[in-house]
């Protein structure tokens, strides 16, 4: 099968399309490599460079005549999107878009969707949620991310688009931008290792579900041969909250460092923790890597990188 893979120089994407190339697929990487690296790119994998929203994407579509496509690339940063609605709906929305419509015109048979498990949902109401839970985000990253949703659905229904939607709980591992404001494991991380204190936002008690990257690799693997247009939380039900987070990657770098907390951020939920059952029982997926073994993992990868 020939895949798409956008957001393929990132953190995420890229460990998706090794996985693809792993398992005998052609990979092709799309990337305008402003989170990405281009140390992240399998060399068995073609590469464009180039922004999910240019018009240039066509030729791409034109050239490759993709199977499938499994869209990574997106504005990730909740932050960024509170500052900056404008150019978060641009990228997630439009660009989104212009994807979707290459894949209609293009006569590509699948699409697997990368949403988010947290934002979607807004502040919950059950602990951890399942699909059904109400859909209240507020974030412009969550409404961007539901919009896309709700397209894909319309796109199934107007033109029979195939599609898998994965809602990521918070993702961490190996390759994980640590200069971004997103992705807290990678940033406390990669300061601890470089003897930088890092500042904890609000009191710490906002709660995530840590899934290990490896883990939502997995997930996608699973959806591409996944027959029905469907929705699956890929969490691990359980709830961390950043101080514990703090503590553990102290206990792995540097125990002697103590905590400083700085003033909390604008739009950033308090508690988010996703249920898997859906995904366990048509998926027969399952988080396999746990907190532990996950933060020490990308500790080792971390300070190999600071060597």
């Amino acid at each position: 099968m020939k895949i798409l893979v956008t957001g393929g120089a990132g953190f995420i994407g890229s460990h998706i399309a090794d996985s693809f190339i792993e398992q005998g697929h052609e990979v092709v990487i799309l990337d305008n490599l402003s989170m990405g690296r281009m140390e992240n790119i399998n060399p068995e994998a073609k590469f464009y460079l180039l922004d999910i929203g240019a018009k240039e994407v066509e030729k791409v579509f034109q050239q490759e005549k993709f199977d499938a496509v499994c869209h990574q690339a997106a504005q990730m940063d909740v932050r960024k999107s509170v500052e900056d609605p404008l150019f978060d709906a641009q990228v997630n929305v439009i660009g989104g878009l212009n994807i979707l419509e290459n894949c209609v015109k293009y006569n590509v048979n699948k699409f697997l969707f990368a949403s988010t498990g947290g934002a979607v949902y807004g502040e919950q109401e059950k602990f951890p949620c399942d699909e059904s839970h109400p859909l209240r985000p507020v974030s412009p990253y969550g409404i961007t991310k539901l919009t896309m949703e709700k397209y894909l659905f319309y796109y199934s229904i107007q033109f029979e688009l195939k599609y898998v939607i994965l809602r990521y709980s918070n993702v961490y591992g190996p390759r994980q931008n640590p200069k971004g404001e997103a992705g807290v494991v990678a940033i406390f991380s990669n300061k601890l290792i470089n003897g930088e204190q890092p500042v904890i936002n609000g009191d710490g008690k906002q709660t995530r579900d840590y899934i290990y990257v490896g883990d939502v690799v997995r997930a996608n693997m699973k959806a591409l041969s996944y027959n029905k247009n469907d929705i699956f939380n890929i969490g691990t039900g359980i709830e961390t909250d950043v101080n514990k987070i703090f503590h553990m990657l102290t206990k792995y770098i540097d125990g002697s460092v103590k905590e400083k907390h700085g003033p909390p951020k604008p739009g950033e939920q308090q508690r988010s923790v996703i249920s898997y059952k859906k995904a366990s029982e048509l998926l027969s997926w399952q988080p396999q890597v746990d907190l532990v073994k996950g933060l020490y993992k990308t500790v080792e990868f971390f300070r190999k990188l600071s060597q």
